[in-house]
């Protein structure tokens, strides 16, 4: 039996998952030792390797087949655009993707005019402004705080994941549409589904009865 490599987004969303995992029986012992140096973790019984990535990496290594299943927020999987299968919600991590911005930016929303658009996700931006809206903007790409960039001049509304809205309150930004929900997802290779299927279609079957 070879063995079925998961690659988890670092971070908070890691160890959720690896905490669902454990309620079906699915364990790696070695992923506990915080001091561990390791970059993969081997459970040898269930023939089961795991390895954390940077989100962004995760639907890359899926897509390649350098993991069969991925775990990953779906900001990261619409913003990458790899073929994937998403196969289970977790339900993890809930927020949402907004267009946000000063109050008055809502008359730029409406008028179909040129705007400028800063975020981290330029894909999700383009494809929501082109393709839902028909609108025609400047996408700005920014890595940093995005929130800044409609204070200080340098766009007019905003593309950004939204928890509790209180840094947009804080900085006089409002929520002028949403573009979708978010949440941590399962995503498989689609080689290793018709390779793996059983295995695999087992997984996504006692996952979805523990998160029901």
């Amino acid at each position: 039996m070879r063995y079925l490599t998961f690659a988890l987004a670092k971070g908070r969303i890691a160890k959720q998952t690896l905490g669902i995992l454990e309620q079906i029986g699915i364990t790696c012992e070695e992923m506990k030792d915080k001091d561990s140096r390791k970059l993969i973790f081997v459970n040898e019984e269930l023939k089961l390797k795991f390895f954390l990535a940077k989100a962004t990496d995760v639907p890359t290594y899926v897509e390649y087949g350098a993991a069969d299943v991925g775990v990953v927020g779906k900001d990261t999987i619409m913003e990458e655009g790899r073929k994937l299968y998403e196969v289970v919600d977790l339900g993890l991590g809930k927020c949402r993707m907004c267009v946000a911005g000063p109050p008055e930016a809502n008359k730029y929303l409406n008028s179909g005019e040129m705007i400028r658009v800063a975020t981290k996700y330029p894909n999700i931006a383009k494809d929501y402004f082109y393709n839902k809206k028909h609108q025609t903007v400047e996408i700005i790409k920014l890595n940093g705080s995005i929130e800044l960039a409609p204070i200080v001049g340098l766009s007019e509304v905003i593309v950004d994941i939204v928890e509790t809205g209180s840094t947009l309150r804080e900085n006089g930004l409002v929520i002028h549409e949403e573009i979708c929900l978010l949440s941590a997802r399962m995503v498989v290779n689609q080689v290793s589904m018709k390779m793996e299927h059983e295995r695999i279609s087992e997984l996504i079957h006692h996952l979805k009865e523990v998160l029901a």
